[in-house]
């Protein structure tokens, strides 16, 4: 780690005069005027960490930590955030250019490249001297080896790690709670969180009572980004939101950890009554992939085309899901956001049709967005060839 060095004595040096300018341009009154008290919280990752609460200048060390950040501060989200990584540009153009059209400030953000489990950009947390860096549960290790929260405590800078990833069930909520207290949102955080157990419950509750019988399902992981087949999900993340579905997940079975892969002769053996297909608008990772575009506004028609293709996969030959045609798609990002009631309520409808005629997904999603976000509901979240022709 001697390499980082220099940049951290440089950085110290550009540390005092930055602290001695002006705020950003897009940091909001509201934020900047709340009065800080020391407070010691607990993060993901078990840690005990101090820092000035409420927030004012805070790090993302992923982009789509927007989406709660957005539902805990929607009038200004940007009020508090100095920097971010790339990834919700990148990964999430749709989200992206909502976002910009309301706080066209967006554009002027500090922007770093990185990985879901990858190092910060260290020299973006120094110059910016946030009150704190919000990191992926799993990016612990790589932290960890190169020393970086030792690095940034030197400088008074504290992280909190959060997760909606590995085990999205378990640790969205505390979540959802330890940034609404780092915030000064608690009563926010508690309305959202509210409204999420609400809406799984409207699932949950219905087969609680009617106890059907649970098709098996295939999740193909991130369909179309690469060649490979088929990358899917363990026991955690869309495999546990099948099960709380009313399915099975066939990949629990095999996969012991939250993502995995699955050859093509054990989803032909498991013989799957639905597939699930992962998708998002990966245009800046794989230019004209047989990714599915999902997402706010999609074209109903060009998600449904490119679904088709996914019957003519080898790992699909002779399956019951290719026969009947339940085949679906949907939005990958809710892999990795608040918002994963929503998935679990469309992949109701998709295995239990009867049960779940009355339930509408895109009117939860668009009460979600009414209540909580500063963005309009757009639909393009899913597709389904179950669905008759288009």
């Amino acid at each position: 780690m001697k390499r980082y060095r220099p940049l951290l004595h440089a950085a110290i040096a550009a540390l005092a005069v930055m602290m001695a300018g002006p705020a950003p341009a897009f940091a909001g009154e509201t934020a900047m005027m709340e009065a800080q008290a020391p407070l010691i919280v607990t993060d993901i990752a078990g840690r005990k960490v101090k820092l000035n609460a409420p927030v004012k200048r805070m790090l993302l060390g992923e982009g789509r930590q927007l989406y709660l950040i957005a539902s805990l501060e929607p009038e200004d989200p940007l009020a508090r955030i100095v920097a971010w990584r790339n990834d919700l540009i990148e990964a999430d153009p749709a989200t992206y250019a909502q976002y910009l059209k309301v706080f066209p400030e967006l554009a002027k953000l500090t922007a770093f490249k990185g990985q879901e489990d990858s190092l910060i950009d260290i020299e973006s947390a120094i110059i910016e001297k946030p009150d704190v860096v919000l990191l992926n549960l799993e990016a612990m290790r790589s932290n960890e080896d190169a020393q970086y929260i030792e690095k940034l405590a030197a400088l008074d800078i504290p992280v909190l790690y959060i997760d909606f990833r590995h085990y999205p069930l378990e640790n969205t909520e505390p979540t959802i709670r330890l940034l609404g207290k780092i915030m000064g949102r608690e009563t926010r955080a508690e309305e959202i969180i509210a409204f999420r157990r609400e809406a799984m419950a409207r699932v949950t509750d219905v087969l609680a009572e009617n106890k059907p019988d649970r098709p098996n399902v295939f999740i193909e992981r991130i369909g179309g980004y690469s060649d490979d087949c088929c990358l899917s999900f363990g026991a955690e993340n869309f495999g546990n939101y099948v099960e709380l579905a009313g399915g099975h997940n066939i990949g629990s079975d095999i996969i012991p950890t939250t993502f995995g892969q699955l050859n093509p002769e054990q989803v032909i053996v498991a013989d799957p009554e639905h597939v699930v297909v992962t998708g998002a608008d990966w245009e800046a990772y794989v230019p004209g992939g047989r990714w599915i575009p999902l997402g706010p506004g999609a074209d109903p028609k060009t998600t449904r085309k490119k679904l088709e293709w996914f019957l003519t996969r080898d790992a699909y030959t002779g399956i019951a899901a290719q026969r009947a045609r339940n085949f679906h798609g949907i939005w990958h990002q809710f892999y990795n956001s608040p918002y994963e009631f929503v998935a679990v309520q469309q992949m109701a409808k998709w295995f239990h049709p009867d049960l779940f005629a009355d339930l509408d997904p895109d009117a939860t999603f668009a009460e979600y967005h009414r209540r909580f976000l500063p963005i309009d509901y757009h639909p393009g979240y899913s597709t389904s060839l179950s669905d008759g022709p288009s």
